[in-house]
């Protein structure tokens, strides 16, 4: 299993460097089943492992000058603030058992998990979606609508605090409907506001967690992540990436809905 959750990490960071996203919402999915970590502690390594993966994908486009850092920030700030509160405050507070049907009782790991396979499903469909929409190339003058972009920041936030993911499916449309940006643009954009606000949720963990840590785990599945990017960078150069991103969008989706039949009949079938 383990050999299987080293080659899904080099996976991660392929899709990253390919579509600019989608690998994140792989990350936790691949510690559960592939490491046995706790789904808890899953969501912590995502931020870690997601954060420093799209930190290192941001540095090519913002060489190539695919990122607006004053987006960045005004996207990002709530966003941000949204992410360390919840992992500080919010995803502490989750009693370990919520609720229970009969003999089944839903705790949070299952809760966490049900609640990252439901962005999963959300996350295929918006990469299976053909869109067909004229990439903006042109420059326009940038509007920032403020009101929607904090509420969608601070959204974005609280989803990435609870289950881990980067959100990058969320940012990107966001910020080109919010704030008016290339789509090229957008992307290199969001890798950036991923990386912050992964990063600093990840730091809201550290101050509870930081001995319970498997940091060797983490590191390697870091590393497997980063060498993956640099290969998904090589090959976006000759594939198409729209033509992967869909296929990875009904991977996602499949691996979705395993997900929550999964956390809701086989288990509690198992007598867990």
């Amino acid at each position: 299993m383990e050999i299987f959750g080293y080659i899904s990490s080099i996976i991660i960071g392929v899709s990253l460097g390919l579509i600019g996203g989608g690998g994140s919402i792989l990350t936790v999915p691949v510690l559960v089943y592939l490491f046995g970590v706790e789904p808890m502690m899953a969501t912590a390594y995502s931020l870690f492992i997601v954060g420093t993966s799209s930190l290192i994908g941001a540095f090519p486009k913002y060489k190539q000058g695919l990122i607006s850092l004053k987006t960045a920030i005004v996207f990002g700030i709530p966003s941000i603030i949204a992410v360390f509160a919840t992992r500080k405050f919010i995803v502490p507070a989750i009693p370990a058992e919520i609720f229970s049907v009969g003999d089944f009782i839903v705790t949070k790991s299952i809760l966490m998990m049900i609640l990252f396979a439901i962005l999963m499903v959300a996350a295929s469909v918006s990469m299976i979606r053909d869109k067909k929409k004229k990439d903006a190339e042109e420059s326009i003058e940038q509007k920032f609508n403020y009101p929607l972009i904090i509420v969608e920041g601070s959204v974005v936030g609280v989803l990435t605090g609870l289950v881990g993911a980067g959100g990058g499916f969320l940012i990107i449309p966001a910020l080109v409907m919010l704030s008016k940006l290339p789509m090229k643009m957008a992307v290199g954009t969001s890798l950036l506001i991923i990386a912050a606000k992964s990063l600093i949720g990840f730091l809201g963990d550290l101050s509870s967690n930081a001995s319970n840590m498997d940091w060797k785990l983490l590191g390697l599945v870091t590393g497997l992540a980063i060498a993956g990017i640099f290969i998904g960078n090589i090959l976006s150069k000759k594939i198409d990436g729209n033509k992967l991103k869909k296929g990875f969008g009904w991977f996602v989706l499949v691996m979705g809905v395993y997900i929550i039949l999964n956390e809701l009949f086989l288990k509690s079938g198992g007598g867990h």
